[in-house]
């Protein structure tokens, strides 16, 4: 028998939202990489473009600012992308995806702490 698999989905990340046209947002993804869904992202301040959100730097994106509702491949160019900026919204803490400097529990913490300054709740269970 074939066995099928389904790659994450939107359902898979976003739990619960009041109101997607205020919560939403279409921004631009930072050429270089492929962000998958649930990729939580800062805000570069200087272009005002995003890319996954680090664990230090200075340039702004250190900060979690959004979370990816649809893969994006941005590796050759910009590339547009629809994210949840502000809340209310409940996220999947397992269904989150972080930038490699993200790399221990205190600093998943802290992201979760960011997203939550945003109005996107992170929770176990929805």
């Amino acid at each position: 028998m074939t066995v099928l698999t389904q790659p994450p989905g939107m359902g898979d990340v976003l739990k619960y939202e009041l109101n997607p046209n205020f919560t939403r947002e279409s921004v631009t993804l930072l050429a270089g990489a492929a962000y998958p869904v649930g990729a939580v992202l800062g805000r570069i301040t200087a272009s005002g473009k995003y890319k996954l959100a680090t664990s230090g730097g200075t340039d702004g994106a250190q900060t979690a600012a959004a979370v990816l509702l649809y893969a994006v491949d941005a590796t050759a160019a910009d590339a547009s992308a629809l994210v949840v900026t502000r809340g209310p919204a409940i996220v999947s803490k397992a269904a989150l995806v972080f930038d490699a400097t993200v790399d221990d529990p205190a600093k998943t913490v802290t992201k979760h702490g960011q997203l939550t300054a945003l109005g996107i709740i992170p929770r176990d269970t929805a």
